[in-house]
C-alpha cells in the first residue's frame, strides 16, 4: 500500500513567482508538475498540431512546422470561442498525463509531496485534489516589472490575459497558506521551506484531502 503524499496547489497571479516557489519546493522533496509545461508539450504532438492546423491554418506555426505559441495566444485570447474550443482539445490531455505523474510520484520514496503548478488551479476545481493551496502574494507593480522583463506584456495585456481568471482576492480567501514575494529570495526561500514542513506535517497528522477533483487543465497561457 502506498502511503498517501501531500499534494500542493499553487495559485497566484500571472508573474506572481510561483515557479520560484515550485523550485523550491522541488529541491525540498516535492515533483512539481507544471500545466504550463504539459500543455506545451501537448501542444508539439502530431495529433494535436494536426487538430490546430485544421482548424487556424498554418497561422499558428512557425517556420519549422512547431505551434508559434504567440500566434495561437493572438488568435484565441480575443475570442472565448476559439480559446474554449483550444482547452477542450488540451486540457483532458494534461489531465490525463498529470494523473500517470501522481501514480508515478505516488509509488517513488524519494517524492516527499506533489506539487501542482496551474494557472487555473480554481477555475477548473484542481484545488479540490490538493491536500493544501499555497498562494504567492506579489504586488501588481511587482509582477508588472516581471512580465515586461520576460514576455513584453504591459498592463494591458495582464488585464487581457487575467479576466479569464479567478480575482486574486478569490484565490487568497481560498488558499491554506500565504507566502510573499516581495522581498528578497532567501526571504521567500525560508517562508516557503517553513510553510512545506507545515503541509508534510499536517497531512501526515490527518490524512484528508480536500476533496475530489474534476477534470483539470493546463491554461493555454501560451
Amino acid at each position: 500500500m502506498i502511503d498517501h503524499k501531500p499534494i500542493v496547489g499553487l495559485a497566484g497571479g500571472v508573474g506572481s513567482g510561483k515557479s520560484r516557489v515550485a523550485a523550491e519546493m522541488a529541491r525540498l522533496g516535492a515533483l512539481v508538475i507544471d500545466s504550463d509545461q504539459l500543455s506545451h508539450q501537448e501542444l508539439e504532438t502530431q495529433e494535436v498540431k494536426e487538430v490546430l492546423g485544421e482548424w487556424f491554418g498554418a497561422s499558428v506555426f512557425a517556420r519549422d512546422g512547431s505551434v508559434d505559441h504567440r500566434k495561437l495566444a493572438a488568435a484565441i485570447f480575443g475570442d472565448s470561442a476559439q480559446r474554449l474550443r483550444v482547452e477542450r482539445l488540451l486540457h483532458p490531455r494534461v489531465a490525463r498525463r498529470r494523473a500517470e505523474l501522481i501514480e508515478q510520484a505516488r509509488a517513488d520514496g524519494s517524492v516527499a509531496a506533489v506539487v501542482l503548478d496551474s494557472p487555473l488551479l480554481f477555475e477548473v476545481d484542481l484545488d479540490l485534489q490538493c491536500d493544501a493551496v499555497v498562494f504567492v502574494d506579489t504586488a501588481e507593480s511587482t509582477r508588472l516589472e516581471r512580465l515586461a522583463r520576460s514576455r513584453g506584456w504591459d498592463v494591458q495585456e495582464l488585464k487581457r490575459r487575467e479576466k479569464w481568471h479567478k480575482t486574486l482576492d478569490f484565490k487568497r480567501a481560498r488558499s491554506d497558506y500565504i507566502v510573499d514575494n516581495d522581498s528578497s529570495i532567501d526571504a521567500l526561500c525560508r517562508q516557503v521551506e517553513k510553510t512545506f514542513s507545515k503541509i508534510i506535517s499536517s497531512v501526515q497528522a490527518a490524512k484528508t484531502p480536500r476533496g475530489t477533483s474534476g477534470a483539470d487543465p493546463g491554461a493555454v497561457d501560451t
